[in-house]
């Protein structure tokens, strides 16, 4: 399997993330942004400013939970999520097509 190349800015981005959001974990935040845990893990020891809100949760004047550099970040991370999720269905919707439609021509009722 190919090794996947991040370029600097994802990955301080993701650390950024991680460091911002309220209760993250670097498994939900790697599952999120679909790279593994451990990678993750070793950007925010070589990255990370070592400060969290994962055992507190800041809110601003307006009472909203996070800030909004991070949940434009969060969302984005989803959006990728999505994406590749979008785009992993619609390549299994296409084998099973094809699959479909072999097994359709083979039959001779």
């Amino acid at each position: 399997m190919a090794r996947k190349n991040y370029t600097d800015e994802f990955r301080q981005r993701a650390v950024d993330l991680y460091e911002s959001t309220p209760g993250a974990t670097l498994k939900a935040i790697a599952a999120d942004l679909g790279i593994s845990r451990g990678a993750l893990r070793e950007w925010v020891e070589k990255l990370g400013s070592g400060t969290t809100t994962a055992g507190r949760a800041s809110t601003s004047a307006s009472g909203r939970s996070e800030s909004p550099a991070a949940k434009i970040m969060r969302l984005e991370a989803e959006n990728a999520r999505l994406e590749a999720e979008r785009i992993k269905l619609e390549t299994e919707r296409d084998i099973l097509r094809q699959a479909a439609k072999y097994f359709a021509g083979e039959t001779n009722w």
